[in-house]
């Protein structure tokens, strides 16, 4: 098949996603055509079935803003014209699904055919989509989908209730590269930052209010009176400031570390002992699902997809949203024995597995015959 896969070519979870799937397509001998502002992060290979066309933005004093959707669209009709493209696959709502509506319509007028897949990944769900000078937007792009998929059974409900869908929703989870997340002997790096052999906590997010990283301190802080630890906190954003504040009025400063935005997160995942995921709301947990994968049991929130991903007393503990006192006496239960810890760690590395992106690769592919043959049209 010709792919193409629109996206935020950013660190976030959607962009992450899609480019990942991108990547394990083309290696299944698919022609991919990564159509978006800039380079995916996780676009890091050369692939001789991966293209990626830039959308250029010409700027003019006319106008306050600068019209990506017009100028994504017309890349999108181009790159469908000249690549022949079978399918469409859109990732996040917001513009990404009313742009390929437009697109496929002047296709349309053009002879051509081009089916279009929305998947959908959260906040343009329950955040941003549901704010009323989108929402109309979001739900006519959403049904005018050739096919649409969610991330997982929480944000396909949530999609049912927050707007008026008739399309039918098909949950493909988010997927893992078991080949490079896994843990690997890095016993020097955590020699380095704990050399007396303390407990190693970790946090990875793009620090949203959303993600309660206050949350994280603030459990660690608990930790940290019952057992030596350190906090390593990946990712960077808008409350980073308040959060380093937090450190220092909590004088915790000698023992969290501020690793900024990193690329190769699994070399930091390969010396942690746990991660905390204390979000107000998640569609799945990505990041959690990398975590275990490298052998990190989790301690997180019970909101939205996490459910699906972390079991309860298995892989780690859920409590409710905003409950720190329970979060650290579950982190303590798990990181006070040499071998609960290690029970822990093997069962999140089994359950990961089962979201090992060979498992879920063929349900992309299957779902993209569907679409491209008709069989899903309504």
């Amino acid at each position: 098949m010709r792919i193409g896969i629109v996206c935020y070519p950013t660190f976030g979870g959607s962009g992450v996603v899609a480019t990942e799937l991108g990547k394990a397509l083309a290696g299944n001998g698919h022609r991919i055509h990564f159509i978006t502002y800039s380079q995916p992060v996780r676009l890091d290979f050369f692939s001789e079935n991966i293209s990626y066309h830039e959308v250029t933005i010409a700027k003019y004093p006319l106008f306050d803003y600068i019209p990506y959707e017009t100028a994504l669209t017309s890349k999108l009709v181009d790159v469908a014209m000249f690549e022949g493209l079978d399918i469409l696959h859109v990732h996040y709502a917001i513009p990404h699904a009313s742009v390929a509506y437009m697109a496929k319509q002047i296709l349309a007028t053009k002879g051509i055919r081009l089916p279009v897949v929305t998947t959908l990944h959260g906040t343009d769900i329950t955040l941003v989509g549901k704010d009323s000078s989108y929402e109309p937007v979001v739900t006519f792009a959403i049904n005018h989908s050739d096919g649409v998929t969610a991330v997982s059974d929480s944000l396909r409900q949530d999609t049912y209730t927050n707007f008026p869908i008739t399309k039918p929703v098909e949950v493909i989870p988010n997927f893992i590269d078991l080949q490079r997340f896994s843990r690997r002997p890095k016993d020097h790096f955590r020699k380095a930052i704990a050399p007396d052999g303390e407990r190693l906590i970790v946090h990875t997010s793009n620090f949203r209010k959303v993600k309660r990283v206050q949350d994280v301190v603030e459990v660690f802080n608990r930790v940290r009176k019952e057992i030596p630890a350190k906090l390593l906190l990946i990712g960077d954003g808008p409350e980073r400031h308040h959060i380093e504040q937090l450190c220092r009025d909590l004088g915790l400063c000698d023992d969290i570390r501020f690793l900024g935005k990193q690329e190769l997160i699994e070399e930091v995942l390969s010396i942690s002992d746990l991660f905390i995921m204390p979000s107000e709301t998640e569609s799945f947990g990505l990041a959690a699902l990398e975590a275990m994968a490298c052998q990190v049991p989790v301690i997180s929130s019970n909101a939205g997809g996490i459910p699906e991903l972390n079991i309860q007393g298995v892989t780690g503990y859920m409590s409710p949203v905003g409950d720190v006192e329970d979060m650290a006496a579950n982190a303590l239960r798990i990181l006070k024995s040499d071998d609960t810890l290690k029970t822990f760690k093997s069962a999140a590395l089994q359950r990961a597995s089962e979201f090992d992106i060979k498992r879920i690769l063929p349900l992309y592919e299957a779902y993209y015959e569907g679409v491209i043959s008709g069989v899903l049209a309504d």
